[in-house]
C-alpha cells in the first residue's frame, strides 16, 4: 500500500533567527543531519514511500538538497507555493492526493510511530487526527485571584499551567481539501474552526514520547544535545548515507 506524506516547508523560520538567515529551517542541522532529513528518514521507517514537500521560502535549495529522493530510495516531489499560503493552504496546489494521507511540520523532532498513527486514523476512519502531547509553562508572575468586590480570595506563585497541545503531525482524509480555498493563506486554525462548525469528529491521539518544535533559538540548541545523547531513539536503523 502506498504511504504519502506532506512536508510543510515553506516557512520564513522567523523566529529562529539569526540561525535562518542563511539556511531555510528544514535544513537547520541537528547532528550531522538537517532537521528535515531526520523526518525523511522516520518515515522510511514507518513505511512511507512518497513524500511531497510544500516549499516557498528558499525553496531552491531544499529542491537541490533533496532531489528527487533516489539517494533515500523514496519518491520525492515539490509543490511551489508563490505566496504564502499557511498551514493547510498548500494542500489544494497538490494533486491526486491518495485517501488518506499525513500532514506535518517540517521542524519536528520526535519519536512518534507514524506508521502506528496512520492505521489508527484509517481505522477510525476519521476526517482529521492530531497528534498531540502534554506541555507544561511556568507563569512568570504571582497570579491574584480576585473577588467581584476587588477583594483577594486566593494567591499563586508563578503556578505551572499545563496544556494538551498540537504536535504539528496529522493525518488527512482528502474529503477535509473540500473546506480549503484555493490560493488563500489557510490556516490549522481555520479548518480546526471549520470543522467544528460543521460538527465534523477530529480525533486526537495523544503521545507521550519526546516532542519537540525546532523553532526557536533555545528549542533548537536543546534539539541538538539531546539528538546526539538521544540518536537512536530517532534513527534506530539508518545510516549515515
Amino acid at each position: 500500500m502506498s504511504k504519502r506524506a506532506i512536508i510543510l516547508c515553506g516557512g520564513l523560520g522567523t523566529r529562529l533567527r539569526p540561525y535562518t538567515v542563511v539556511l531555510p529551517k528544514p535544513l537547520m542541522p541537528v547532528g550531522e543531519y538537517p532537521i528535515v532529513e531526520i523526518i525523511i528518514r522516520q518515515l522510511i521507517e514507518h513505511g512511507f514511500n512518497h513524500i511531497t514537500m510544500a516549499v516557498n521560502h528558499q525553496a531552491d535549495l531544499i529542491k537541490a538538497f533533496f532531489g528527487d529522493g533516489s539517494k533515500w530510495n523514496i519518491k520525492i516531489d515539490y509543490s511551489l507555493e508563490n505566496k504564502p499560503l499557511g498551514t493547510m493552504g498548500p494542500l489544494k496546489l497538490i494533486p491526486n492526493l491518495p485517501e488518506n494521507f499525513l500532514v506535518m511540520n517540517g521542524d519536528v523532532l520526535s519519536d512518534i510511530n507514524y506508521s502506528g498513527f496512520y492505521s489508527a486514523h484509517v481505522n477510525n476512519n476519521s476526517i482529521f487526527t492530531i497528534s498531540s502531547t502534554n506541555r507544561e509553562e511556568i507563569t512568570e508572575y504571582g497570579v491574584l485571584e480576585v473577588s467581584c468586590e476587588n477583594l483577594l480570595t486566593g494567591f499563586k506563585e508563578k503556578p505551572v499551567l499545563r496544556y494538551n497541545v498540537s504536535m504539528g503531525i496529522y493525518m488527512l482524509n482528502k474529503k477535509v481539501l473540500d473546506y480549503i480555498p484555493e490560493n488563500k493563506l489557510y490556516g490549522f486554525d481555520n479548518l480546526m474552526l471549520e470543522l467544528l462548525k460543521d460538527s465534523k469528529e477530529v480525533k486526537i491521539e495523544r503521545f507521550s514520547g519526546y516532542w519537540l518544535d525546532i523553532g526557536r533559538p533555545d528549542d533548537y540548541e536543546k534539539a541538538i544535545e539531546e539528538f546526539s545523547l538521544l540518536k537512536n531513539k530517532f534513527l534506530k536503523s539508518s545510516e549515515k548515507g
